[in-house]
């Protein structure tokens, strides 16, 4: 596929872009630490407030199941996946040495556990009230 312009015109067009973006080399995000916890980043703590919602989102189907005693409506598969996808957050947390990433999803690894070892035992009790005998 052939670009449209000219090639002086394409040389034009690259200066001006590069241009443009080395204008905005004083605009970048400065990382400091946060006013409130000096011992963190400012990008940690909206870390630590992002988190919260996504690590909890699991609870309210957890909570309804326990109330509930039993397992409709719950998919034990979503919560083992994305369990063991959080196990990998986990480790890429440790990796990239970024505590909110650690803290939040060893917390949602612990949710979706026992999530699952909830539903395995409702699943059970549910198979004894209908087993014969």
């Amino acid at each position: 596929m052939e670009f449209p312009l000219a090639p002086v015109a394409r040389c034009t067009v690259v200066a001006g872009a590069a241009a443009g973006l080395a204008a905005c080399a004083g605009l970048e995000v400065k990382d400091t630490a946060s006013l409130l916890v000096p011992s963190l980043q400012r990008s940690e703590i909206l870390g630590f407030v992002a988190g919260l919602g996504t690590t909890f989102a699991a609870v309210p189907d957890l909570v309804a199941m326990v109330r509930r005693r039993s397992t409709a409506g719950m998919n034990p598969r979503m919560a083992a996946i994305t369990g063991t996808f959080q196990v990998l957050w986990v480790y890429y947390g440790l990796l990239i040495l970024s505590r909110p990433v650690i803290a939040w999803n060893t917390v949602a690894v612990l949710i979706n556990f026992l999530s699952v070892g909830a539903y395995l035992y409702f699943r059970r009790r549910e198979g004894r009230r209908t087993a014969p005998g």
